[in-house]
């Protein structure tokens, strides 16, 4: 019991670490969800139209999955909502019959256009306490440890 609460209580240097990044984390994704409530919108599907511009416009849904971490059931459970509102068009692959490609409409680049400013001022307005050297080292390090883990 003595080496349990030895690890809650005095969590080792990188536990303490993960725990930090964790809780920064959480808060600034509960930011921008905040944003995008307040626009009547849904956080993880303003980040699958994102994903799928940042990819010039069309993606494969399972690459689509791994981009936002989601399995490729739940990535449909996303899909779904964005193409009965027009923002997303689900069609065949070019090359492979057997596949789909997921695009964005231009409903869609609107809806970006409009909303993702703002969402981006917001967590600018968070990140603030940073300067411009600090936020490229923080950068640098988390893309350290995501090549490491």
């Amino acid at each position: 019991m003595q080496d349990l609460q030895a690890y809650v209580l005095d969590p080792p240097l990188p536990t303490q670490a993960f725990f930090a990044l964790v809780d920064a984390t959480a808060n600034l994704v509960g930011a921008s969800e905040r944003y995008w409530n307040s626009k009547g919108l849904h956080g993880a599907r303003m980040r699958v139209l994102v994903e799928i511009s940042k990819e010039g416009g069309t993606i494969l849904p399972s690459l689509l999955a791994r981009r936002i971490g989601v399995t490729k059931p739940n990535i449909s459970i996303l899909l779904t909502p964005l193409e009965h509102d027009g923002y997303i068009r689900r069609s065949g692959h070019p090359e492979d019959g057997r596949k789909t490609v997921i695009s964005i409409t231009a409903e869609g680049r609107e809806l970006l256009q409009r909303y993702l400013p703002g969402n981006r001022e917001e967590i600018a307005e968070r990140m603030k306490g940073l300067e411009e050297q600090e936020l490229k080292q923080l950068i640098s390090l988390l893309n350290k440890i995501h090549t490491h883990a």
